[in-house]
């Protein structure tokens, strides 16, 4: 969820509303692929319901498949490759039936465009996201701990900037108005 948060308390309530009109909400079955590693991404996802592996290739006797991560509700996925345009290193699967919120590839590009203020926070908040993911690998991997199905320490919690803190009640708020706002319940 900590990702959904960096990104909705980066972007004002403006740039939520553009999210919420140009993204298209679907419902995935159990073991639809969202993101196949090596493949093209056609949109940025937000993951409103639901759980999804993050899976690589491996190679060598152990060829197959390999586990890295299970993320839950409230995270970004496709934002590496959006960012550097380089075709996804990770394939991200439904675990159950998933909802997202799929921001066409195009549409934001373009919104980035012509849009400066929305560019900046939207680039601030996928700095940040990025950030913190490196940070979380580097202190699995300095613990010599495997990166597969770990969570992040109690200590992690405090690890947070306290402008980033500052924000997460209101990028709380701007998750459940996406999620109210596609079930039809909210205007």
């Amino acid at each position: 969820m900590r990702k959904a948060l960096f990104i909705l308390g980066e972007l004002n309530d403006t740039d939520v509303e553009w999210m919420i009109n140009y993204g298209r909400r679907k419902r995935l079955p159990v073991g639809s692929v969202l993101i196949r590693e090596g493949g093209s991404t056609d949109a940025l996802f937000i993951l409103l319901d639901g759980t999804v592996a993050i899976s690589i290739k491996t190679v060598g006797n152990g060829a197959g498949e390999r586990v890295l991560y299970q993320r839950s509700t409230g995270e970004i996925m496709g934002e590496v490759s959006f960012v550097d345009a380089r075709p996804p290193t990770a394939t991200v699967k439904a675990q159950g039936e998933v909802l997202v919120l799929a921001i066409p590839r195009e549409i934001l590009q373009a919104k980035l465009l012509v849009d400066a203020g929305f560019a900046s926070r939207f680039y601030r908040a996928v700095a940040l996201t990025l950030s913190y993911r490196l940070r979380e690998v580097m202190d699995q991997l300095a613990a010599g701990q495997d990166t597969a199905g770990n969570k992040a320490s109690v200590s992690d919690e405090d690890e947070l900037d306290l402008e980033v803190m500052d924000k997460v009640y209101l990028a709380g708020q701007r998750f459940e108005r996406i999620l109210k706002r596609l079930s039809g319940e909210g205007a």
